[in-house]
C-alpha cells in the first residue's frame, strides 16, 4: 500500500493543476489535521499535528515540491510557497460577497455579478480570454467603488485598527487579484476548489460516525487507504479488486496519465 501511495503522491506532485484543502479531526485526544492534494485522477491524503506551514513543509506534504497551479482557499500558509502558481477558490469568495449583498452592499453585488459573468464568458469561449485588460480594469473599478462604500478602519482602545468584514474582503481581493482571476486567463485553472472539498469530505463523514481516531498510526492507515480508494474511483477501477491486488503485493492498475 505504501508503494501505491508513493505513486499517487508523485503523480499529484508532477501534475499541472492540483487542489489543496485541510480539515481538523481529533487524533489521540488532540486536534490534528487531514491534508489533501488531488487532481482529476488522484487523491493524496495525509494526517499531521499541525495545520499551517509546518505541516505543508513536512515530508508527507506535496505542496513543498509542487510547481504547477495550486488551487486552494485563502488560508495564508498556502501563499508561503512561491515555487507554484496560486489560484483561489471563487466559490468561497462568492459566498462572502453574497453575505455582504444581504446587508445591502452595492459593490459586493457588482463583484458577485462580475465574477459570474467572467466565468460564463470563459466557459463559452473554451479558450484563454484575450481581452484581459478589459476584465482587469472592470475588476479594479469595482474595487474603487468598494473603497468608497466601506467605512475606514475604526480605532479601538488598544491594538490595531479594526476593519469591517467588507473591507477585509476588499483587501484580500486586491492582494490576490491574480489568483482570483486566474481561472479566466488560463484554461487549465478551474473556477472553484470543489475537487479538494469533495475528496476531504470523507474525513468529515468518518468523524460523524467514529468521532475521532484513538491513535496517530490508525489515522495514518486510514489516510493511506482512503486516498487509494478515492483514486480508484476517479479512475473508474474496481476498488475491491485493486485493494486486493495492492494488499497481495501485486501490480495495481492505476493510470498515471
Amino acid at each position: 500500500m505504501e508503494a501505491a501511495e508513493n505513486t499517487i503522491k508523485e503523480a499529484v506532485t508532477q501534475s499541472e493543476v492540483a487542489h489543496f484543502d485541510e480539515t481538523g479531526m481529533r487524533v489521540a485526544a488532540k486536534l490534528h489535521w487531514f491534508h489533501t492534494a488531488c487532481t482529476s485522477l488522484f487523491c493524496y491524503l495525509f494526517v499531521h499535528a499541525k495545520r499551517g506551514k509546518i505541516a505543508l513543509e513536512d515530508t508527507p506534504s506535496v505542496l513543498k515540491d509542487f510547481m504547477g497551479w495550486a488551487v486552494h482557499d485563502c488560508w495564508t500558509s498556502y501563499f508561503d510557497f512561491s515555487a507554484c502558481k496560486h489560484a483561489l477558490c471563487n466559490a468561497h469568495i462568492l459566498r462572502e460577497l453574497q453575505a455582504l449583498v444581504e446587508k445591502h452592499s452595492i459593490w459586493a453585488g457588482q463583484m458577485h455579478a462580475f465574477l459570474l459573468e467572467l466565468y460564463q464568458q470563459s466557459q463559452k469561449r473554451r479558450v484563454v480570454l484575450t481581452d484581459r485588460g478589459y476584465w482587469e480594469e472592470k475588476f479594479q473599478q469595482i474595487c474603487t467603488q468598494a473603497d468608497l462604500e466601506e467605512p475606514p478602519p475604526t480605532k479601538g482602545a488598544r491594538g490595531k485598527p479594526k476593519n469591517s468584514k467588507g473591507r477585509n474582503l476588499l483587501n484580500r481581493l486586491r492582494k490576490h487579484k491574480e489568483a482570483i482571476l486566474a481561472f479566466a486567463f488560463y484554461e487549465s485553472v478551474p473556477f472553484t476548489n470543489n475537487a479538494a472539498e469533495r475528496d476531504i469530505r470523507h474525513v468529515k463523514v468518518k468523524q460523524k460516525v467514529a468521532m475521532s481516531f484513538r491513535t496517530f498510526h490508525g489515522a495514518e492507515i486510514y489516510a493511506r487507504i482512503q486516498g487509494f480508494v478515492i483514486t480508484t474511483r476517479k479512475q473508474k477501477q474496481n476498488t475491491f479488486k485493486e485493494l486486493c491486488r495492492v494488499l497481495k503485493g501485486e501490480k495495481y492498475l492505476l493510470s498515471t496519465t
